[in-house]
């Protein structure tokens, strides 16, 4: 495997304000999540600010119960997160049938969605996944690995490891895999 490009850390003097310097959102289904997911996040967040600004959009879940159609629930999920996302973003979904990466490889995914000069949107469906309109909206799906993660966790999984690519690529000592 081919290691990422390495760009020089960023620093106050040069804040990157190139076609390179993107945002991107995580707009996720459910909403009251843990105190300890809020305090990941945000850590991620902050810690990611400077290279990949991150936004979090928390929407509804869809209506459930008894009586209920989880299609139409899941429908209406869709129509909102598909309804969340930033004009002209580029959309990765967060499913298990999804491409995995490792770190490296995502660093070079995140280096391949710079170049692509637009925003990014990452999207996490509901309890019973996400309706086919949102897979088919996606520009590419992203597993996190054969395990059934919490949607809480994923949040925190995908912040993480979106920070581990940037510092990859920004040579910073954060990543020490091998």
């Amino acid at each position: 495997m081919a290691i990422p490009r390495q760009r020089p850390r960023p620093n106050s003097a040069t804040t990157e304000t190139s076609p390179a310097a993107m945002k991107a959102s995580l707009i996720a289904v459910g909403s009251g999540m843990p105190d300890w997911v809020q305090a990941a996040c945000a850590d991620y967040f902050k810690r990611l600010s400077h290279w990949l600004p991150l936004q979090l959009i928390e929407l509804a879940q869809g209506e459930r119960g008894k009586g209920r159609d989880p299609a139409r629930a899941m429908e209406d999920e869709a129509k909102r997160l598909l309804a969340a996302v930033p004009k002209s973003a580029h959309i990765v979904l967060l499913d298990g049938r999804g491409r995995a990466h490792s770190s490296e490889q995502l660093a070079v995914r995140m280096e391949a969605w710079r170049m692509l000069g637009q925003d990014l949107a990452f999207l996490i469906g509901g309890p019973d996944g996400c309706d086919d309109s949102v897979r088919k909206a996606a520009g590419e799906s992203w597993s996190l690995g054969p395990l059934t993660l919490p949607h809480p966790l994923v949040r925190v999984v995908v912040a993480e490891q979106l920070y581990r690519a940037c510092s990859l690529l920004a040579n910073h000592p954060y990543h020490r895999g091998g």
